[in-house]
């Protein structure tokens, strides 16, 4: 994937690029390669000429993340936002918004995250073409059938292995874990 930014901004971090925590040495601003580009929450749309457009937010990763991990982030601190991600577990009623990342984007690193467009996600192995996406587990999605763990504003578009192993295509529009106790 080669998301290009379309947004007429200076300066936007490269969609797949994760940026580390600053070293002592530098100052917030001196180098792209470091640090927090953007604030927290920021959202660019960006475009890809397999995948079309797609719409990104900025947000701070967690350990154990791969490019196509599913994270939730809505969480807070004190009532403030906090834009903190984590894998998204396979539970009912999460209640959660929910995001692709498109980096590596591990603990103290910050990095975009798709929230809308076609976005290659990870699969436990079991996601066919064209069926409602539902949550299968350390950042994982899969097709098959759990009461309460439906992925709203998601679908399959391939089953898994497209286009590489363990992942597949799904198309989504600001998607969100499934909250209504049945």
């Amino acid at each position: 994937m080669t998301y290009v930014p379309v947004e007429n901004r200076a300066g936007i971090q490269p969609i797949a690029q994760t940026n580390g925590a600053l070293p002592s040495q530098y100052q917030v601003g001196q180098s792209q390669a470091f640090g927090q580009a953007h604030p927290l929450g920021t959202i660019v749309k960006a475009y890809d000429p397999i995948y079309g457009e797609g719409e990104f937010i900025y947000l701070l990763g967690v350990a154990s993340t791969v490019v196509g991990s599913v994270v939730t982030w809505g969480g807070n601190t004190s009532g403030t936002p906090n834009y903190q991600t984590a894998l998204a577990p396979a539970t009912a009623n999460l209640d959660e918004p929910l995001a692709v990342a498109m980096s590596a984007n591990v603990a103290g690193q910050y990095g975009w995250y798709q929230i809308s467009g076609q976005a290659v996600v990870a699969t436990n192995g079991t996601l066919t073409a064209g069926a409602p996406v539902y949550l299968a587990g350390s950042g994982q999605l899969t097709t098959t059938q759990a009461n309460g763990k439906q992925v709203l504003n998601a679908q399959s578009i391939t089953a898994t292995g497209t286009p590489a192993a363990g992942q597949a295509v799904v198309e989504i529009q600001r998607p969100f874990a499934q909250g209504q106790i049945t």
